[in-house]
């Protein structure tokens, strides 16, 4: 099926230096390597701040986690800020159960995660 939009994931710049990330499926073995494209290719470059917004992913498998992780990683070698936010209590436990919740930042809301 072919689609007008090839992407799955909306790309917002809400202030200066501060770019949000929302993914509008789940993210699996079939969707992470775009939403790793995209973290590589929006982190660095005067962005201080990247927010993954998780508000529409209802499931993240493994793939969704290790992307999270490495852009996590260069995240901290860019000196860029990476906050996720609006994570449901599946994708969460998700989370605790791999102990990543402590790893991340980690807010309610897309707003917090803009003010942090």
């Amino acid at each position: 099926m072919a689609h007008s939009n090839p992407t799955y994931i909306q790309i917002d710049r809400p202030e200066q230096g501060v770019v949000v990330l929302s993914p509008s499926a789940d993210i699996d073995m079939s969707r992470s390597p775009e939403l790793r494209a995209i973290l590589r290719q929006e982190m660095g470059g005067g962005v201080h701040k990247m927010v993954v917004d998780l508000e529409e992913v209802h499931y993240m498998d493994s793939s969704g986690l290790a992307t999270l992780v490495e852009a996590m990683r260069n995240a901290s070698k860019t000196s860029t800020q990476l906050v996720i936010c609006n994570m449901n209590q599946k994708v969460n436990a998700i989370f605790e159960i791999a102990r990543l919740d402590s790893f991340f930042s980690i807010v309610g809301t897309r707003d917090e995660a803009i003010s942090l």
